[in-house]
């Protein structure tokens, strides 16, 4: 049910629905959190106040008209642009990478930021164009995601660049993109493999891949991080060990517990029971957002809908599938629930847009 509370002299824009999901699973990822984080007090306080701003600006983002938005489109890519720039020119470097631009007060990840503002650029640019999508618009369209594509790559940040490649591949498939060209698109990118394994990927990345293989040629260094997400994941069980009961997390044998491999301290201490909770609150966000999508007021809308819940999903699939060895491992938070200011701020944005977009009607439907 999509709220509008009307006032003498303004109006607030609301969705229940989602709003108690998020914030559901926000309070869930703290909870966790806290946990995972070895009962690290600092860390949850400083992650709850990600969660209360975010909050509060979801909200604030939702109220504007979805016209603002296709609007200021270009000049919040321009603007994220310019942020990653500036990471590349003072980011700070943490174990060779250089994706975080330190602001005093906060360090950004801006690559975070334009996830969320690339497919809203595209669902202006091209939901007015004609169907099917012609050759032209779409060659502008995959440069503009190319070379973005490339600058978060640069970092190096596969596991993102991947997710931005996609945010704006979503919303062109969504405008109308012909199968031909997609099935096209497919081969040349099977037969460009050896290339951009040679020229694109990092050593390092191209060991985790590697490893992905062949998990067993060494399970004691490069394949230890898979190696003990999935000894976590299944001596989980069907009930779990307990709250703060895992032997993996607690004992220091799986890595990266507040981050990337938060979900397999969840199951090992939650079990098959805990883990079916938990998705099932991700599953009807997804589900709120298609129907949200399909009722939007006009094409841009439901562009901008689609392409930002399957930025989430995309995000959520690689970090579940990550995590139990289905693809390999490329630093992918867990949406609402792993720790970390940036992804979390950008996913309370994406849904305040995407509020925005399902909650203002008007009159005549486009």
């Amino acid at each position: 049910m999509k709220k509008k509370l009307d006032f003498k002299n303004f109006s607030i824009y609301f969705d229940q629905y989602l709003f108690i999901a998020i914030t559901l699973l926000s309070v869930m990822g703290l909870f966790f959190l806290y946990s995972a984080s070895q009962e690290d007090i600092s860390t949850v306080a400083k992650q709850a106040i990600f969660v209360c701003f975010g909050l509060l600006l979801m909200f604030l983002v939702s109220q504007p008209d979805p016209d603002f938005y296709n609007t200021f489109s270009g000049l919040f890519l321009i603007f994220s642009l310019v942020l990653i720039f500036l990471t590349m020119i003072f980011g700070k470097e943490i174990n060779g990478a250089k994706r975080w631009l330190d602001l005093g007060f906060f360090t950004l990840q801006s690559s975070e930021i334009i996830k969320i503002s690339l497919p809203i650029f595209l669902s202006s640019y091209l939901y007015n164009k004609p169907l099917p999508i012609s050759p032209r618009h779409t060659f502008i369209t995959l440069v503009l995601i190319g070379f973005i594509f490339a600058l978060v790559a640069r970092q190096p940040d596969l596991g993102t660049s991947l997710v931005v490649f996609m945010s704006g591949g979503y919303v062109l498939f969504l405008a109308g993109l012909s199968w031909r060209f997609i099935g096209s698109a497919a081969a040349l990118f099977l037969l460009s493999l050896p290339f951009l394994w040679n020229n694109f990927l990092e050593p390092f990345q191209q060991q985790r891949v590697l490893t992905y293989l062949n998990p067993d040629a060494d399970p004691y260094g490069t394949a230890w991080n898979i190696t003990q997400s999935k000894i976590a994941i299944g001596s989980g069980g069907i009930n779990g060990k307990g709250y703060q009961e895992g032997s993996q997390a607690h004992l220091d044998f799986l890595p990266e517990t507040e981050t990337d491999f938060i979900f397999a301290v969840i199951a090992e201490e939650f079990g098959f029971i805990g883990v079916c909770i938990l998705l099932s609150v991700f599953f009807f966000i997804l589900l709120r957002c298609l129907y949200l999508a399909f009722n939007a007021r006009d094409r841009f809308c439901r562009l901008t809908i689609g392409g930002l819940s399957l930025v989430f999903a995309s995000t959520l699939f690689i970090n579940l599938a990550m995590v139990v060895g289905v693809v390999p491992v490329v630093g992918m938070p867990l949406p609402f629930i792993s720790k970390g200011g940036s992804s979390l701020l950008s996913f309370y944005i994406a849904f305040g847009i995407i509020i925005s977009m399902a909650t203002h009607k008007k009159l005549m439907q486009k």
